[in-house]
């Protein structure tokens, strides 16, 4: 009975909780909520001062007692005390149109797969001190395939490669579940840091963690282009100390990603040589499907479909594929309830 007298006051959401943006699905609405996943925080007081677009405008710009950091590495909790807060504050600019005070929804939480036990109770018991009264986890390689809307729960195998900000993840899924998977620690922040790396190493600059991701939004490719891309970009120079303004070329940032570009390449291959030869042969009718913010690096397509030799597409609108499939299982938990990892909540 309270139960139910929750649900009539509070939303049922789907969380896609990634290192670089929290994305919040709304039952019987949709996405509702995409902000990055960062807080600032005054280190004095421990008092937090900004949660994410507000957060993400003092990264790198606020004096040296107050932090805008994220609490998520890698897709799982570093800061458990900030990740609760920064729920916290997602459940309530959700419930800010309903008369509560209260609000208890149920929770759909995408996380990383091959996560420890411990990295999972984290993210549950964040979410259930945030407000949830109900706390539903899902891999994200899963969710990832709901949301790009392949059908999981047949015999047949889907393949997919879900590049985020922190993490990789790279799946074939069968009957509902994985069968085989790879889980790296190299995705998007990971390019963002090589492109940081070679502008030192080549220019004596040294650029913001902001900046290397517009390049890589701008001019980011991993073959190359018929026509060179130009990104004009500042920084300090490590020499001099002083203000620098450099021209970086498309050509410049693929060999600055190379490295992590090829790891993801191979993670796919290693995959496919150990999917069921069955399974293999559906993955080369239906493709590879690529989701996430990774998909969208010009020519990753291509360059995967070559090196597997199986056709390669990417997802509609990836950004959102892992909250929209968290937002499918919310919208229907009875019937999907076995594609959700055990939580203490289910347990019981």
């Amino acid at each position: 009975m309270l139960n139910r007298f929750f649900g009539l006051l509070s939303h049922d959401m789907g969380i896609d909780l990634g290192t670089v943006n929290t994305l919040v699905y709304i039952r019987g609405k949709g996405i509702v909520i995409n902000e990055p996943s960062v807080v600032a925080i005054n280190q004095k007081t421990r008092q937090v001062l900004a949660i994410g677009n507000d957060a993400k405008k003092m990264i790198g710009r606020t004096p040296a007692h107050i932090v805008a950091h994220r609490p998520l590495v890698d897709g799982v909790v570093s800061d458990f005390e900030v990740t609760q807060a920064m729920l916290k504050y997602f459940i309530n600019q959700v419930h800010k149109e309903r008369f509560t005070l209260f609000p208890r929804p149920r929770v759909v939480i995408g996380i990383p797969f091959g996560v420890t036990e411990v990295e999972r109770r984290a993210v549950e018991e964040a979410a259930l001190n945030a407000g949830a009264r109900e706390v539903f986890l899902i891999e994200e390689p899963l969710a990832a395939a709901i949301g790009a809307r392949l059908p999981i729960q047949e015999p047949g195998g889907s393949f997919i490669v879900d590049i985020g900000g922190g993490t990789t993840e790279v799946a074939v899924i069968s009957l509902g579940g994985i069968v085989v998977s790879r889980s790296l620690r190299i995705a998007g922040d990971e390019m963002n840091q090589d492109i940081i790396n070679y502008a030192r190493d080549t220019f004596n600059l040294l650029l913001g963690e902001k900046t290397a991701e517009d390049i890589k939004i701008s001019i980011g490719s991993v073959l190359p282009l018929k026509e060179i891309l130009r990104f004009k970009t500042r920084g300090r120079d490590l020499v001099l100390g002083l203000p620098k303004e450099i021209l970086m070329t498309s050509d410049e940032v693929r060999k600055a990603i190379a490295k992590s570009v090829n790891a993801i390449v191979d993670a796919v291959k290693a995959t496919i040589e150990e999917t069921p030869p069955e399974l293999v042969a559906d993955i080369m009718d239906k493709g590879i499907i690529l989701a996430g913010g990774g998909a969208l690096l010009r020519g990753l397509d291509t360059l995967i479909a070559t090196a597997t030799q199986t056709p390669v597409h990417i997802a509609d609108d990836p950004l959102t594929c892992v909250v929209r499939g968290t937002g499918v299982v919310i919208e229907d938990l009875d019937a999907l309830s076995q594609v959700l990892l055990p939580t203490e909540f289910m347990r019981k």
